[in-house]
């Protein structure tokens, strides 16, 4: 085992994520809702999979694309998939045919499919031809929105409620959202919306069509919003769509919220006012550009990949995701693999056996603390703004028990940068809601990007959109982003085999260093320089020296992240006992972090992250490990470079 590395945590996070376990499966619910009852019987587990876009070419469903990722989604143990929409090309009766020739197969398997309506049956096909199809599909015990029946339609599977609407629904229907998940917020641990497209696009967006570019008196969506953003927020929504052919994770913010908004020891644990949205990714035969970058007025992207097999870009992606609930817990895993499959007229190419790799995950639950972590690129000078922060520290974050965790330390030299293409806005008079050019800048401040000023620094460049006089149209330049990080400290319930409540850290990895044009071309971020203006000093991101331990993969399944420090605090209720941190390792059990002979009784030393601790020579093969006994009833801390389960053990 090497320095700084706790072992075989990245394993045990795939397998935990396949699994769908991992601690106690009581049930628990975010501050400021009900208390569940803790006599109820534990929920069983049940795994959620995405389904992305399958239309094909023509009149066509991708078949072999859509057969390879249901064939994957089985083999990662789905109970339920949500068909993100855009099931078919022209929604003709040949294609639901086709369609379903290849659902009807895994439907026989006992998976349960959930379809919903995109653009492409939206647009095509009847309301009755969707439904024909479908009506086999969508439960029995499917609750429909009125007069919207089977294009809006929710239904509970074990704690977690799913929610599905159409295509462009979302301000119709967010009454009877509303209403829907306070009638079961009680019963359930999880909320899922699926819908084909979302609040904020890669190439598309309801945001910018509907309210920014929107038709004048149309005003649905835009009077909604905050509300929108804040029901979400306020329960723990995963937002999850199609609709974009590319692949996107990302946390969408809103207005502070009535609930999980203190720090203090009264306050219970900080959630940060963002919802979790999704794009699924692809499994059909074209791939989308990143056509308007990052909205970061609002939005913090934390891991994107395209694959468009144009402009440089070798090939398509085909995506499987799967959303594993178990209890307050949920574990999430991302996996895609390449081909050059056109379409279902000759062989199966590299989607008869395809290389699945694992490039995103999270793990989390519903008592957690949040912070977004920045990549180490912000130019020397930038005023500090409170959001702003390269540091791996957190604010504590407090276990049920009495434990306290918090990550001490640690810089984010590890991530990933994808640049967007230039686009242009434009209205017109008397129809669009902007009523001249300068007034759609107002719009697409307000509502999509940060404005640059000096104490309001745009980090993608300080000429983020501007109006083209001439052409008398809003320009919106090419950029360079450096992916965020949303780190989670969760917490879980004692096992048997643990002394204190374990804790569950997420999201320090999970970027290696990867470079992408806007249509998915490989570039070296060690040698290729952003685009121009993507600084918010007006210059161009500058290459970015990685650390040695970066592997510049989509692979994530063992790779290492930037050393950091992680601190928990003996509870009150342990005092004076024998313990010792434990991790869990690949196979699920508690061991000891380190052994009594190596562990250093002393505070942490920043310094220790990049220069050798003051220990044995032969405790080199051990994480370090130390003990400040000068903290209330002592502190235990450790450093590791990945993601980790941790709680303390009897001795």
């Amino acid at each position: 085992m090497k320095n700084l590395t706790l072992p075989g945590v990245a394993a045990l996070v795939l397998a935990l994520g396949l699994a769908g376990c991992g601690g106690s499966s009581s049930s628990s619910r975010s501050p400021g809702l009900t208390e569940p009852d803790n006599n109820a019987p534990a929920a069983a587990p049940l795994r959620v999979g995405l389904l992305p876009d399958t239309q094909g070419d023509g009149s066509n469903v991708a078949v072999f694309a859509m057969d390879a990722v249901l064939a994957q989604l089985e083999e990662l143990g789905a109970d339920v998939v949500i068909a993100v929409g855009d099931l078919t090309n022209d929604g003709t009766p040949e294609e639901f045919a086709q369609w379903l020739s290849v659902a009807d197969q895994y439907k026989a398997k006992g998976i349960e499919i959930l379809p919903l309506m995109g653009n492409h049956e939206d647009s095509w096909a009847h309301t009755v031809r969707w439904i024909d199809a479908m009506r086999p599909y969508i439960p029995k015990d499917a609750m429909h929105m009125p007069y919207a029946e089977f294009l809006n339609y929710s239904v509970v599977r074990s704690n977690v409620l799913i929610i599905n609407i159409r295509y462009w629904g979302l301000a119709g229907a967010f009454p009877w959202i509303r209403e829907t998940i306070e009638r079961h917020r009680d019963e359930v641990d999880h909320i899922i919306i699926g819908s084909h497209d979302g609040l904020i696009g890669a190439k598309y967006g309801q945001v910018r069509e509907q309210i920014v570019s929107g038709t004048r008196g149309e005003n649905s969506l835009m009077d909604q919003y905050d509300e929108i953003r804040r029901f979400f927020i306020d329960n723990d929504v995963i937002w999850v769509q199609g609709h974009e052919h590319q692949y996107q994770r990302s946390v969408v913010k809103g207005p502070f919220t009535a609930i999980n908004k203190s720090w203090t020891e009264t306050g219970g644990n900080y959630r940060l006012p963002y919802f979790t949205q999704i794009m699924s990714g692809n499994a059909s035969y074209k791939g989308y550009e990143l056509r308007w970058g990052e909205s970061e007025l609002v939005q913090s992207i934390i891991q994107h990949k395209s694959n468009s097999m144009s402009n440089g870009s070798p090939a398509f992606d085909v995506n499987a995701a799967v959303l594993s609930f178990n209890g307050p817990r949920v574990d999430y895993q991302a996996w895609y693999a390449e081909h050059t499959v056109r379409n279902d007229l000759g062989s199966r190419g590299e989607l008869e056996n395809p290389n699945w790799i694992l490039f995103d995950r999270f793990s989390r639950t519903t008592d957690r603390c949040e912070k977004i972590i920045y990549p180490n690129s912000i130019p020397a000078g930038t005023r500090p703004v409170l959001d702003h922060d390269v540091t791996y520290r957190t604010p504590e974050c407090r276990g049920p028990d009495g434990a306290i965790a918090r990550l001490e330390a640690g810089i984010n030299n590890t991530f990933n940068r994808v640049d967007s293409r230039a686009r242009n806005m434009g209205y017109t008079p008397g129809m669009s809601r902007a009523e001249s050019a300068i007034d759609l800048l107002r719009l697409t401040f307000q509502y999509l990007y940060q404005y640059h000023q000096n104490w309001t620094p745009n980090l993608n460049g300080n000429n983020r959109a501007y109006v083209n006089v001439a052409q008398d149209r809003v320009e919106v330049p090419a950029t360079t982003i450096d992916m965020k990080k949303h780190v989670t400290l969760s917490w879980m319930p004692a096992e048997p085999d643990t002394a204190s409540s374990v804790l569950i850290l997420s999201g320090t990895g999970g970027q290696n260093g990867i470079y992408n044009s806007t249509w998915g071309a490989p570039k070296n971020i060690e040698v290729d320089a952003g685009l121009p203006g993507s600084q918010p000093d007006g210059s161009a991101k500058a290459p970015h020296t990685l650390p040695a331990h970066a592997t510049r993969s989509w692979n994530i399944v063992d790779a290492p992240t930037d050393a950091f420090a992680l601190s928990f605090t003996v509870p009150a209720t342990l005092a004076g006992q024998p313990l010792v941190p434990g991790i869990r390792d690949s196979n699920g059990e508690w061991v000891a972090a380190g052994s009594a002979e190596c562990i250093i009784e002393d505070v942490f030393h920043e310094s220790w992250l990049s220069t050798p601790a003051p220990r044995d020579a032969a405790c080199n093969g051990e994480p370090v490990v130390g003990f400040d006994a000068t903290q209330g009833d002592g502190l235990w801390w450790m450093i590791s470079d990945r993601d980790l389960e941790v709680a303390l053990l009897r001795r």
